[in-house]
């Protein structure tokens, strides 16, 4: 796996490198073609708290984990266990007969866990009506509705679009090509 360390506000040192290098080479044997995956992993620090986002973009989805803690090597430990869950959780899904995507993992390496197996149902289904509007006139209606995401036609693109509120109290688009 091919890792690019970014830091924001921090400076990168070697013991850094070594233990983020080392916690993701455990995610190698969950890959089918480890050797031609990225790993991009950005340390931020904010106060006293130190924030790691990895992020692994694959073939056919994307892999990302985010962890803030006051040590780094807690966030980075933290960070790693969810990706690895994350691939532990959706192993049934990804080799489901429903999904005919080649997912790239190696599943013989995962031990399914019963907590995991359960499949995720879909509870309830909705239809929307998708109008026309600008990315202001969308976030007023999220919020009216007390929602944390809101789908509408960008007015400007005319193609289907989603404002979500982020974590940080901002707000995030998500864009159609």
């Amino acid at each position: 796996m091919e890792i690019i360390i970014h830091g924001d506000k921090l400076k990168i040192t070697k013991a850094m490198n070594d233990y983020i290098e080392e916690k993701l080479a455990k995610l190698n044997k969950y890959l089918e073609n480890g050797d031609r995956v990225r790993a991009n992993v950005i340390v931020k620090v904010k106060n006293h708290e130190q924030r790691v986002e990895i992020t692994i973009p694959m073939k056919s989805f994307i892999l990302r984990s985010e962890e803030t803690k006051d040590d780094f090597y807690a966030a980075v430990d933290k960070a790693v266990d969810k990706l690895e869950r994350q691939i532990r959780k959706n192993k049934t899904r990804m080799m489901s007969k429903q999904v005919k995507v080649n997912y790239e993992f190696n599943f013989s390496e995962i031990e399914v866990d019963e907590d995991d197996a359960k499949e995720n149902k879909i509870l309830k289904r909705k239809k929307v009506e998708v109008k026309p509007m600008n990315e202001d006139e969308a976030i007023i209606q999220m919020e009216l509705l007390g929602h944390q995401f809101y789908m509408y036609m960008d007015s400007e693109t005319s193609k289907p679009a989603v404002v979500y509120k982020r974590n940080d109290g901002n707000y995030g688009i998500i864009e159609s090509e």
